[in-house]
């Protein structure tokens, strides 16, 4: 039989390793009695994400021939897991002991390992090559919008994140070049003013390119500045003593009377808070308190990187989802190593005085340390780089959302790059509260992208004579967005609960 002949409800598009597509006879599943069909995007539209040939036919998801080797896929993709929240795991271990947070830390990247593979599943079944478009698939427009929505949520705060780190790092950076022991008014040392700089010269270059896969070396150098972050935090814990020296009058500070597991900002610069001084250099295993709250959403949003997961396997050579799924099981498990080693000898290094931005704490041993120089430009080089990266996906959804089906187009492609990036600077330059935020992004954005929507997505979409609705993979998939659900309430509810009592803090990464 012809495969333009079969019904469209029959047919089932099933991903083979020479990266085309093969027509076999199933099911796509139905949402009541209607069935909703995202329609076809244009050549010119494919090509935001792909090289495109002189063939002007109907394109498909698995019609393209990806460039990208596995290996350079492992950059992109670990380079979109990781984040600024390195800087902030320290934080949280502190806020949560070291059990606790093992336990955390083990249990989102294991879910977020499966609902990658989820996702995967989905997406091979129909052929659909974005995040958004699989939600059209499962309910239509709202579906479509959900996604999309939470992915522009989800990127905007992880790109904030970043440029809140450049904005706090890089006055220092100068400061310490110039040997400056205090800070002046010049424009150079303003934040406002360099990251708005550092956006125009490196960051909008770099977001403007129509292919993730150009970005894969730029992802390699990425990670070795975060490699080189952690090993020098490993150092610096064998380094540093506990409890820390007296202020020698320099500008660096003594931390050894000033004991707590939270930090109050005033003026932009921290105050910690007292605590026992027999505490000081003791850790702990299991630790409950009002930051507690913040810290699980934070580790659930340093996982997130299925946005990107779709876009990273369109491109890949000779795809599968195998080995698209080795792919995020390699990437998942070095940021889970790198995670837990930044932030436990972190945690050893500073115990409940680690500040909610891991580096401005050693500021206070030695404010010209040249190795922590070193540290915070390679840090300020990996958040850099990875922001165009996280880009990508949040302009993919705006043009699902506003420009379905258009043609591609230099001016909208250049525009959304310039929109967002002017209302992430205006986020960063004028927030109050960066912890807060990212608390409420972390638990709102986070577990939909993570939790419910590949589980929804996937009993909707995988057809019913396939996987019945009482089947094992789709009860466990069930399962699993229900847990997002109460994850979700909790945070939120944490969250909500502690600003009431005046208790979310200013400051901090995500």
């Amino acid at each position: 039989m012809d495969p333009a002949e079969i019904p469209i409800h029959t047919e089932l598009v099933e991903l083979v390793p020479n990266g085309k597509y093969a027509v076999n006879a199933s099911a796509i599943p139905l949402v009541g009695n209607a069935r909703f069909e995202e329609p076809q995007p244009t050549v010119a539209e494919m090509e935001e994400f792909l090289p495109q040939g002189p063939d002007k036919k109907q394109t498909h998801f698995t019609d393209f021939e990806g460039k990208t080797s596995f290996g350079m896929s492992v950059f992109n993709l670990s380079n979109a897991i990781m984040g600024s929240g390195i800087l902030g795991l320290a934080y949280a271990m502190a806020n949560t002991g070291i059990l606790l947070f093992l336990f955390l830390l083990t249990t989102v990247a294991l879910l977020s390992s499966y609902s990658i593979h989820l996702l995967l599943k989905s997406s091979g079944i129909v052929g659909i090559r974005a995040y958004e478009q699989l939600g059209y698939r499962a309910f239509g427009t709202p579906g479509k919008l959900a996604a999309a929505i939470a992915i522009t949520l989800q990127n905007i705060g992880a790109m904030s994140s970043y440029l809140y780190i450049v904005k706090s790092e890089v006055p220092l950076v100068i400061q310490t070049f110039l040997n400056l022991e205090e800070k002046s008014t010049d424009w150079y040392l303003n934040g406002n003013y360099l990251v708005i700089l550092i956006s125009l010269t490196i960051i909008l270059p770099l977001a403007l390119m129509k292919q993730l896969g150009y970005l894969g070396y730029t992802s390699g150098f990425s990670l070795s500045c975060m490699v080189f972050f952690l090993i020098s935090v490993i150092y610096k814990k064998f380094q540093i003593p506990c409890p820390l020296p007296e202020q020698d009058g320099n500008g660096t500070s003594n931390l050894s009377d000033a004991q707590g597991s939270t930090s109050d900002y005033q003026n932009g610069y921290p105050v910690l808070q007292p605590a026992a001084a027999g505490a000081a250099c003791s850790a702990s295993l299991f630790t409950l308190n009002s930051q507690t709250a913040y810290t699980i959403p934070i580790m659930a949003f340093a996982f997130v990187c299925h946005p990107e997961v779709l876009p990273i396997y369109t491109e890949l050579k000779d795809p599968s989802k195998k080995k698209m799924q080795g792919i995020s099981n390699i990437s998942i498990a070095v940021m889970y190593v790198m995670y837990f080693l930044a932030a436990l000898f972190g945690y050893l290094t500073f115990y409940g005085r680690v500040e909610s931005e891991l580096l401005h704490t050693y500021s206070y041993v030695d404010p010209f340390d040249v190795l922590i120089l070193c540290v915070r430009v390679a840090v300020l080089i990996a958040v850099t780089l990875t922001v165009p990266i996280v880009l990508f996906p949040v302009r993919r959804a705006i043009q699902q959302m506003l420009f379905q089906g258009k043609d591609f187009s230099w001016v909208r492609h250049t525009a959304i790059a310039v929109v967002l990036l002017i209302t992430i600077n205006l986020l960063v330059i004028f927030a109050p509260s960066i912890l807060g935020i990212f608390g409420l992004i972390g638990a709102t954005s986070a577990p939909c992208l993570i939790f419910i929507f590949p589980a929804i997505f996937y009993i909707r979409i995988v057809p019913k004579d396939k996987e019945p609705p009482k089947s094992t993979p789709k009860i466990l998939a069930a399962g699993f967005a229900g847990l997002g659900v109460l994850f979700m309430v909790m945070s939120l509810s944490f969250i909500i609960s502690d600003w009431a009592m005046g208790g979310a803090k200013s400051g901090g990464s995500h």
